[in-house]
């Protein structure tokens, strides 16, 4: 690395760390030149978040060295961070709900005017935020009205607004679709052109090739390879992230039967997300929905499950038309849904793994009102053993990786042998080597017999796992692909009709 590249940019030199004796990060050395993308990869554990929490402030390494343009670096807190122009956007959301969009993007630095608040310029500089990522809202708007995508799109305006020349982007598209994706590389590439720095870390392969100048790969606390192109096969990248030879991601479906399970006729939501949509699922039959956000997706599998309200339509389940459009009539007919945000709609964090089990199967674990302790535990570790999670019983949710906590939902539901299983978005945020244990799960409910639906962004995902699939473009049903039609150019030119 020369001089010139060394002063205008960040270095870090023989970076450890270790948590109570555990050696969590081993000598990293990286650097990270003016105006570029240096993706980051590897799976859940191998030390992305720790490096990018140690350049953002959060942690403190206990040894080695860093420099910014030059000068020596050591921040002791985000905010020292901020102040020195380096950034970080978490994976998860750190939006207050309950505050407009413009509030939360001047969060800890309200403009004042005359001893107020200056509402009228907050407001105008937030919405040129808002333009430029491509968000067409209101800045009052509150948070809390926003979809996931949406408020991915705040968080990315908020640390525009902090003018950083090095921003770390932690999965920043897991909840964007196509055209979200595209606007918010538009904007990395303009900035970049300006001098701004950006480390990207993401588990969306075919992302990096496009946005990324070079690649880091991580595993196990180590800087296992550094490619100073982004241009290197997939499989090259998935063989250094997780140490072994990955010759397939998608499990090779089985044939579906020809029995109809779920059929659903002309279904229009009462919010107008979706219109007069129909199609059937057979057993054993992945059936995957595509298209861009925006698309109706999580509306209509909402509406399939009882969550959101339909005004015209008929769900039938083995032939039997459902009368009542609750969650709980969804669930009694066999329909279950693991929802897109499963943080904060699908387990209950604060909880040990057996409470959140237990939750929803209350109706086979307790015995005349009660519950009984060892029963619980029997129950939440027979399900741990059987569906492979990595935990204890009696572990806290939070502390689980993604994937591990999209495993606890998904057996959580299978203990209700259901006939339906819907999951909206079922990788989002879980790294290469857990997205592979849940293609497997997937493909497993399939050949128990069950009409699966998979709703994702992943386009690369829908294609690999369905047996069809069906695309919604602004709310209408553009057509059902089998699975040798389905293809991302077929696919996209429905979805962007």
């Amino acid at each position: 690395m020369s001089a010139e590249y060394a002063h205008n940019g960040l270095r870090l030199r023989g970076i450890t760390k270790s948590y109570s004796g555990i050696q969590i990060l081993h000598g990293i050395d990286l650097d990270i030149r003016e105006g570029e993308v240096v993706a980051f990869l590897g799976e859940n554990g191998a030390g992305k978040s720790t490096v990018s929490s140690i350049i953002a402030g959060l942690v403190e390494p206990n040894g080695g060295s860093m420099t910014w343009h030059g000068e020596h670096y050591q921040p002791k807190s985000p905010g020292d961070a901020i102040a020195s122009g380096i950034g970080l956007i978490h994976q998860e959301m750190r939006l207050l709900e309950d505050l407009t969009i413009a509030e939360n993007i001047f969060i800890g630095r309200l403009p004042m005017k005359n001893g107020h608040v200056d509402r009228e310029y907050m407001n105008r500089k937030a919405t040129e935020q808002l333009r430029r990522i491509g968000l067409n809202v209101s800045p009052t708007r509150k948070v809390s009205s926003l979809r996931i995508a949406a408020q991915q799109q705040v968080e990315i305006a908020k640390a525009l607004m902090l003018n950083a020349r090095l921003l770390i982007l932690d999965e920043p598209t897991a909840a964007l679709g196509a055209e979200e994706t595209d606007l918010l590389f538009e904007q990395i590439n303009r900035l970049r052109t300006e001098g701004v720095s950006f480390i990207y870390i993401s588990h969306r392969l075919e992302e990096i090739a496009r946005i990324a100048d070079r690649v880091v790969v991580m595993r196990d606390g180590r800087m296992i390879a550094q490619h100073e192109t982004a241009q290197v096969p997939v499989e090259t990248l998935l063989q250094e992230m997780v140490g072994r030879d990955i010759h397939r991601i998608f499990p090779e479906p089985t044939s579906p039967t020809e029995i109809e399970v779920l059929r659903v006729e002309n279904l229009t939501s009462s919010d107008g997300s979706f219109h007069n949509v129909s199609f059937s699922v057979h057993a054993g039959e992945v059936f995957g929905i595509a298209g861009i956000v925006g698309a109706g997706r999580t509306e209509l599998v909402r509406a399939i499950a009882g969550a959101d309200a339909v005004t015209t339509g008929k769900i039938h389940v083995d032939g039997n038309m459902m009368t009542t459009q609750r969650p709980d009539a969804a669930i009694k007919a066999g329909i279950v849904l693991v929802p897109e945000d499963r943080k904060a709609q699908g387990v209950v964090l604060e909880h040990s793994v057996t409470d959140n089990l237990a939750l929803g199967n209350m109706n086979h674990l307790a015995s005349h009102g009660w519950a009984y302790p060892a029963r619980l535990r029997g129950f939440a570790e027979g399900l741990i053993k059987n569906f492979g999670v990595k935990c204890r019983a009696d572990q806290q949710l939070r502390y689980l990786s993604g994937g591990n906590q999209q495993k606890v939902i998904i057996a959580r539901w299978i203990a209700q042998n259901p006939k339906v299983f819907i999951l909206d978005e079922p990788t989002r945020g879980i790294d290469m080597g857990a997205r592979a244990a849940i293609y497997d799960v997937i493909a497993g409910l399939a050949q128990k017999g069950m009409a699966v639906i998979v709703v994702s962004s992943d386009l690369e995902e829908v294609l690999g796992l369905s047996h069809r699939v069906m695309v919604l473009a602004r709310g209408q049903q553009m057509g059902i692909l089998d699975r040798g039609d389905a293809t991302g150019v077929s696919v996209m030119e429905l979805a962007t009709a």
